[in-house]
């Protein structure tokens, strides 16, 4: 009798767990991209998910342009740039901003004469790397590589070159930052690296017949993504070792790729590709042995996609958003949420 009845309980605990299965799923938390699209007639941040659903959420919607989405490390806001026009490509007076990940609370970092963009935050998220132009253009001006603390305080130019550099990208330790600079030249672009504090700058690619930019590292720190115009062709994404050797094509598309970003397990690299008529956003295994897979699909153009994975979020210091010029302090410990 009491066999009879554990069976009958082990049948009912299998029933419940089958009944709370798809219930358990729905609510576990999703593999996320940030991007920009105008889709909606303005350059806005939106936010997809990466599984077959493809939720969407836009974030921003207002009358200027915004772009270049960077999620903060524990994904509870994301640093974006934003424009005093509607359309970033003809200029206007770039700001670096962060909100709340649901597009909430707002907040300006940066606000002074010069132009600033391309966010990108430390693996700790106490720093926001950037890039500020000497005129307020940053389009027509000299674009250096900064830092500053995620309040928007304590501004310093890392770069300190008479030519653009950008593209600002934290190795996962936080030791180094790559980017991209036309030091070599005229028309000729290298992916470069240099320590954190902006000493030891070593050119990577060196490539003086390529146009190599947008270095994105890899989690594990391993392997840096690029973009690179070898010989004429089409833009493609490459991945190279850290050291910048063992350059490999992942892509080899005829019709342009760029903007690489690793998925934080490293098994995936999303970028945006023109190969099906606009600008979509795709995903390609990291070894580069599968097609490229469409995320997006839209008439419209998607750009900048960035990553968040809540399995590999990491929990930083609170910190507070000052007024321009005022720095506040930041406290607690770092630690990576357990998977």
């Amino acid at each position: 009798m009491r066999r009879r009845y554990s069976l009958a309980r082990m049948i009912l605990a299998g029933v419940v767990a089958l009944g709370l299965t798809p219930l358990i799923a729905a609510a576990a938390p999703q593999t996320q991209i940030a991007f920009s699209s105008n889709r909606d007639g303005n350059w806005d941040i939106y936010v997809i998910n990466t599984d077959g659903a493809r939720q969407m959420r836009k974030l921003t919607d207002n009358p200027f342009a915004e772009w270049d989405p960077s999620w903060s490390p524990d994904g509870k806001h994301i640093a974006f740039v934003s424009s005093e026009i509607r359309d970033p490509v003809a200029g206007g007076h770039w700001e670096i901003y962060v909100m709340d990940a649901d597009g909430n609370n707002r907040r300006k970092l940066t606000d002074d004469s010069f132009a600033a963009g391309y966010p990108s935050w430390s693996p700790d998220g106490q720093r926001i790397a950037f890039v500020s132009s000497e005129v307020w253009n940053i389009v027509q001006g000299n674009w250096q590589i900064c830092v500053m603390d995620a309040d928007g305080g304590n501004k310093r130019n890392l770069s300190s070159n008479h030519v653009n550099d950008s593209g600002p990208s934290w190795s996962p330790d936080g030791r180094r930052i790559a980017f991209h600079s036309s030091r070599g030249g005229i028309g000729s672009r290298d992916s470069y690296v240099m320590d954190a504090d902006g000493s030891n700058q070593r050119n990577l690619t060196q490539s003086p017949f390529s146009d190599d930019s947008d270095p994105s590292w890899s989690p594990n720190g391993e392997r840096i993504a690029f973009v690179a115009l070898k010989d004429g062709s089409a833009r493609d994404i490459y991945v190279m070792d850290a050291d910048g050797s063992n350059q490999r094509n992942r892509t080899k598309n005829p019709l342009g790729d760029w903007a690489p970003s690793w998925s934080p397990d490293g098994k995936r690299i999303a970028f945006v590709s023109e190969r099906d008529g606009n600008r979509e956003i795709y995903t390609i295994n990291a070894d580069g042995r599968r097609d490229a897979r469409r995320l997006t699909d839209n008439p419209h153009d998607d750009m900048d996609p960035v990553w968040f994975d809540p399995a590999f979020a990491v929990e930083v210091a609170p910190f507070a958003v000052a007024p321009v010029g005022k720095k506040f302090t930041m406290w607690g410990q770092l630690k990576r949420v357990d998977r």
